[in-house]
């Protein structure tokens, strides 16, 4: 087990471990920069490539399915190596990925795009997985103010992804390529950004810098010879039952009416620029209010930021399902509040996670985790698509509703469980 966290002094310990915590949100906010400006024009570019909107959510379902198994296999690497080599090694094959969509939109083949999109995706797990090293540096009283710090790296993303959408098509036009050529070629720089940034500065590894209390269970796991338990008998545990509850459905339910809105604005004569106002505005409320969702998560507690989020979430899905289709502003603040609704679930959802779980068993558990969070909003990326051909976008708004009280259900009676052992 590492023992450099020992072996450094209180000043020096906390010096690096604010480093670290600054470059995983460095990275995230490069990263989330091209993978945001990328997954702006998905719903857009299937349309243009397939001619109907029917299957337009496919590009994005394969993303969010990328981001299941980069989560599952870069957190194996993990495990066996260090968070470092697995969060630049994800980075990079998303920057393979936007090498490849970029010549399926030149070469206008859509199978060619759905293998760029699902490696694009696969490097977006590396944004997602940053937020548990951070945790694992923190006590736990810290531990969601840590997450929201590494979240909130998103909000570079969230202003500037989008609105370099227009400004990548006009280049690549000018460049004698198809304007939504230009969307994808915005990843190749900022991610790759990313994997440099992460594999260079991200020394000590986070393992090397984890919370002392962390630190001493895993001594005294090793100590014992126990076996691991195994992931199911995890994954039943009532507080992680609640915490995916909480993570699931604010990802599911983000994700099923995020993926069709490009469309639906299109569709009703909004430009590209008038997309990309609408997706800052989610996407910043998304990342930018995240230390606010820390803070109150470690404040009041995970159960009351999670219903918290969980009453924004249908709020803003009321008001997404009623926004007249030719008039922004209502769309705009209901998509804002998805975001926000989303941040207090993720947060929340995400520290509860990493409180359950011992630091043996935490990062294939997290990976797990967010494996199941991500294929979950792969279906809801490829069904929004289904849905609105079949029942148009005001259904997605309702049906959102529907799941988050569902999810709300489960997870009021796992976490009672959980509190009276």
């Amino acid at each position: 087990m590492p023992t450099i966290a020992a072996a450094l002094s209180p000043d020096t310990l906390d010096a690096a471990r604010r480093r670290s915590r600054w470059t995983l949100a460095a990275g995230v906010a490069v990263g989330s920069t091209g993978h945001i400006a990328a997954v702006t024009v998905a719903t857009i570019v299937a349309a243009d490539l397939l001619g109907e909107q029917a299957l337009a959510g496919l590009p994005g379902a394969t993303v969010v399915l990328g981001a299941a198994i980069g989560a599952t296999l870069l957190s194996n690497i993990m495990a066996k190596t260090t968070r470092r080599r697995g969060i630049s090694l994800g980075y990079t094959v998303g920057v393979a990925g936007a090498f490849i969509a970029t010549l399926a939109v030149i070469l206008r083949s859509f199978p060619l795009l759905l293998v760029g999109t699902l490696l694009i995706g696969f490097g977006s797990a590396s944004n997602q997985l940053a937020r548990y090293a951070a945790a694992d540096m923190v006590p736990v009283h810290r531990r969601a103010s840590a997450i929201g710090t590494v979240v909130w790296g998103g909000t570079v993303g969230s202003v500037v992804g989008p609105t370099l959408v227009p400004v990548a098509s006009s280049m690549a036009s000018s460049a004698g390529l198809p304007p939504l050529a230009g969307p994808y070629l915005v990843p190749v720089v900022f991610v790759g950004a990313a994997a440099l940034l992460s594999f260079v500065f991200l020394r000590p590894d986070p393992y090397e810098l984890a919370d002392q209390s962390d630190l001493d269970a895993q001594s005294v796991a090793d100590a014992s010879g126990d076996a691991l338990e195994p992931v199911l008998a995890i994954l039943r545990r009532p507080a992680v039952v609640a915490a995916l509850a909480a993570l699931v459905v604010s990802q599911l339910v983000m994700t099923l009416i995020m993926t069709m809105t490009p469309l639906h604005m299109t569709s009703h004569h909004h430009s590209l620029a008038d997309v990309g106002v609408v997706l800052s505005g989610h996407t910043l409320g998304m990342y930018a209010f995240s230390p606010v969702s820390g803070w109150l998560t470690d404040r009041f507690g995970r159960p009351r930021t999670v219903f918290l989020g969980a009453g924004i979430l249908m709020i803003s899905a009321v008001m997404a399902a009623v926004a007249p289709p030719d008039g922004g502003a209502m769309l705009l603040v209901g998509m804002f509040l998805l975001g926000i609704g989303w941040s207090f679930g993720y947060v929340a959802g995400s520290a509860m996670l990493s409180d359950e779980l011992e630091v043996h068993e935490r990062t294939r558990i997290q990976g797990v985790a967010d494996s199941l969070i991500w294929s979950a909003a792969a279906g809801a990326s490829l069904g929004s698509g289904l849905i609105v051909a079949v029942a148009g976008y005001t259904a997605l708004g309702i049906l959102a509703v529907g799941l988050v009280v569902i999810a709300v259900a489960v997870f009021r009676h796992n976490a009672r469980i959980a509190a009276a052992r």
